[in-house]
């Protein structure tokens, strides 16, 4: 209780910030009461949406709208608070030495400036434009990111293979059919040999998946459609009755991947076979550090492989990468991950810039790393989770085109 207490009254002294910057630009009373109105309806439906009756960390739609707006609003305060704050100091100063050298009259603090309030707002205006966008529009602003990856030991058969990599569905945060068609129509337009998603189909239950079963089950490869779990997969966040019903729950996430035409491994391994060549593909289930399950195995996910094969790595979290591939007796190609979402928010400049928060939590967190030899790509995500949006980083399908030869391509 004491943490909401607190969060309220953070709350409250920027939202009053605020509105300290629009009555020194703005002298219409009709103003301030939408202002308070719209301040009292976001944090009362945040308060509403995540301290009523709850079956976890779960977040529905509208918990994540909720959890989007507040966000909005307050960003759009709190970069107000140190313009005006700033200013307040500086008033306060004026009026001392006013007061005390050179006048006698009673002490008096100076008026706002008219032009910093409208730097402030200016200023506030961007962070709060673009987290409304993001929630409007950039959590389906689908992109292709296309890489040509080159090994000297690719089998020659599939030189010039090609590999579409999803991952993080989140099909439970969906609220638009058009906009995933569109994304799923994306996807069999890149017309690679295989498709590879990499975890995190729901944010809970394997019934948030039932409304897009259809749409995700009319992807097509050459090679078929493989994939892992993510820990959002396993249930693990919502308050179950029993263990036996989070389990239910699991089982039938994976039997909904089958009906849709999935080859989910589970610590497991297959093999691709192209023009008399053969590669590995090994799936393991979610390995994360920081608190996320453990229950990848990659001795047991390669038990019927050979060393010296060519291998393809699908693991959902990167961490598993740096902490357990990169080392491993076995030499790992390529591995696919996910799990970051890029944070969903950050600046990415093709050539000039990359950089998100999530920066500071994961070293590998977008795109592709190599150390060592081996190759990893991090899928930024195709669905969203938590705050409804994406705001330069954007929601991400992957095609990866493998190479034969020393030199890259």
């Amino acid at each position: 209780m004491l943490r909401w207490i607190i969060f309220i009254t953070f709350y409250s002294v920027i939202t009053f910030y605020g509105f300290q910057a629009l009555k020194t630009l703005i002298k219409h009373n009709w103003i301030y009461y939408v202002f308070f109105g719209v301040a009292l309806l976001i944090i009362g439906n945040f308060l509403y949406q995540f301290l009523g009756p709850s079956e976890g960390r779960v977040l529905t739609p509208a918990k994540s709208y909720a959890f989007g707006f507040i966000i909005s609003f307050v960003m759009f305060n709190l970069v107000i608070v140190p313009i005006l704050l700033g200013e307040d100091i500086l008033r306060l100063i004026l009026g001392l030495y006013d007061r005390l050298v050179t006048s006698n009259e009673p002490f008096y603090l100076p008026s706002r400036r008219k032009f910093v309030s409208q730097i402030a707002i200016g200023l506030a205006a961007i962070p709060f434009g673009a987290l409304l966008y993001g929630m409007y529009r950039g959590k389906y602003r689908f992109r292709v990111l296309k890489y040509t990856l080159t090994f000297d030991d690719l089998p020659a058969g599939f030189d010039g293979y090609k590999i579409t990599q999803i991952s993080d569905i989140h099909s439970g945060s969906f609220d638009n059919q058009e906009k995933i068609a569109y994304g799923v129509n994306l996807i069999n337009n890149q017309e690679s040999d295989v498709i590879l998603f990499t975890g995190d189909m729901v944010n809970n239950k394997y019934s948030e998946m039932l409304p897009w079963k259809s749409l995700f089950g009319n992807l097509k490869a050459k090679d078929g459609i493989y994939s892992i779990l993510g820990n959002h997969d396993y249930g693990d966040y919502v308050n179950w009755n029993s263990k036996e019903e989070r389990e239910a729950n699991l089982n039938s996430l994976k039997k909904l991947q089958k009906d849709m035409g999935y080859d989910l491994l589970l610590n497991e391994s297959r093999y691709l076979e192209r023009n008399g060549d053969r590669i590995a593909l090994v799936g393991v289930e979610n390995w994360g550090v920081g608190g996320f399950k453990k229950a990848g195995d990659l001795k047991q996910a390669t038990a019927q492989i050979n060393k010296d094969d060519f291998k393809i790595l699908m693991s959902h979290d990167p961490s598993h990468w740096e902490h357990q591939v990169i080392d491993d007796d076995y030499h790992y190609h390529l591995t696919l991950s996910g799990h970051t979402h890029g944070m969903q928010f950050g600046i990415e400049i093709p050539g000039w810039i990359k950089w998100s928060p999530i920066k500071w939590r994961y070293k590998y967190w977008a795109g592709i790393y190599k150390e060592k030899g081996q190759y990893i790509n991090v899928n930024r995500g195709f669905g969203y989770l938590g705050y409804p949006g994406r705001v330069g980083i954007w929601p991400e399908i992957t095609v990866i085109e493998l190479k034969k030869g020393s030199k890259p391509a």
